[in-house]
């Protein structure tokens, strides 16, 4: 298991207990990813954490330079997914945290 894999198994133990928050599974585009109400906030790509964010805070963490648009591979950024650089010193559980809110409407 890669250190990313570890982090983001960390994140989904720490997250599973909250309301509406259900473990990665299934397969295609999503599988490795965290839900709240059945709407994906939070996912392990490529070794990145991927979170879905109001599209003005992830522009802000982009020109912060802690990460990128998200893009799955389609040549198109995604305007509310936020891929976290992996030298980023973000700790990954607010920004998970900040997403689940976003996604679960909190």
């Amino acid at each position: 298991m890669t250190p990313a894999e570890e982090r983001f198994d960390d994140l989904v133990s720490e997250l599973l207990g909250l309301p509406g928050v259900t473990p990665p599974g299934g397969s295609g585009f999503g599988r490795s990813a965290l839900r709240v109400h059945n709407k994906i906030f939070a996912m392990l790509v490529r070794g990145q954490l991927v979170v879905k964010l109001p599209k003005e805070r992830v522009d802000a963490l982009v020109d912060a330079e802690e990460g990128d648009n998200f893009d799955a591979n389609k040549g198109t950024p995604m305007n509310e997914w936020f891929a976290l650089s992996p030298d980023s010193a973000l700790d990954w559980s607010p920004l998970a945290r900040e997403a689940l809110a976003f996604v679960g409407g909190h």
